[in-house]
């Protein structure tokens, strides 16, 4: 996939971009700096474009998404979503569901992907911000990172975007549910000790961390990793020790059978970089 821009429509700015940054990584950028990156119909849809079109690229590897300017992503824009057309055509109640759709098959989307996803988070990650955050793989952040579900300081439940689902099994259910019930704002060092993020670098050095990470996924055979980020997530949902290792048994006959693994074995034992062809 060539280096893009995607937009909803041609006579429209692009509000969610993608670049080659290396063979096989895609760094996926939110793009309203003047905003914070805040979420609108049009970015909405131009993420999930994106991330649909992502999912059946077979050349990319690993995924950097992160945010234009100085914030990752405010949220929803409070001052206006933009798609107020649709209260006239489906009535309030109908459109407020399929709005809420739109947005959290966001969630669903970042994790359907067989990509690995890298949130390089560079400033605010704030309410649907900090959702993409959480349905991400892993996490690194720069030092002017901020988080906070914010939801219910806007008058909303704080379950929202699987956030409910997501923030619990990345932190424990004792800090979620504070985090969640006060909607308090928390930096960078808070993130790390809690376990939600990997690490913290300077701003400056974080897309070169971000890639660097997404380099060390891409040694490994793409079927492999799309089948262990699969696996990782089902066993979090997997009621026991015995189900999830029949599920571990099935990858493994799988990984096994492919041309791939051959590859990686033979580039191991001859010290050379593998040359994977996805089979």
């Amino acid at each position: 996939m060539a280096p893009t821009q995607t937009t909803a429509s041609a006579d429209t700015d692009a509000f969610v971009t993608v670049r080659d940054a290396a063979p096989g990584v895609r760094v996926v950028t939110l793009n309203r700096p003047d905003s914070l990156n805040a979420m609108t119909v049009e970015l909405t849809a131009q993420l999930g474009l994106v991330l649909d079109q992502i999912e059946q690229d077979r050349d990319c590897r690993c995924v950097v998404l992160t945010g234009a300017g100085r914030a990752f992503c405010a949220g929803l824009d409070l001052n206006g979503y933009g798609d107020e057309a649709l209260d006239d055509d489906l009535g309030r109640p109908l459109a407020a569901l399929a709005r809420q759709r739109d947005l959290a098959a966001l969630t669903s989307k970042l994790h359907r992907l067989p990509q690995p996803v890298i949130a390089a988070v560079n400033g605010p990650a704030a309410g649907g911000g900090f959702a993409l955050v959480c349905a991400s793989d892993i996490r690194i952040c720069s030092t002017t990172a901020r988080f906070g579900v914010s939801f219910i300081r806007a008058g909303f439940s704080a379950c929202d975007l699987g956030v409910s689902w997501l923030l619990p099994r990345l932190v424990g259910a004792s800090r979620a549910h504070e985090l969640m019930l006060t909607g308090r704002i928390f930096d960078a060092p808070e993130a790390k000790e809690i376990g939600l993020i990997l690490e913290i670098v300077k701003d400056a050095d974080l897309i070169t961390v971000a890639l660097a990470k997404a380099a060390e996924i891409a040694l490994n055979p793409p079927a492999s990793v799309a089948l262990t980020k699969q696996g990782m997530w089902l066993a979090l949902e997997i009621p026991s020790l015995e189900a999830a290792i029949e599920l571990e048994n099935r990858q493994q006959v799988i990984t096994g059978l492919t041309s791939d693994r051959h590859e990686a074995t033979a580039a191991f034992l001859e010290k050379r970089a593998p040359r994977y062809e996805h089979r």
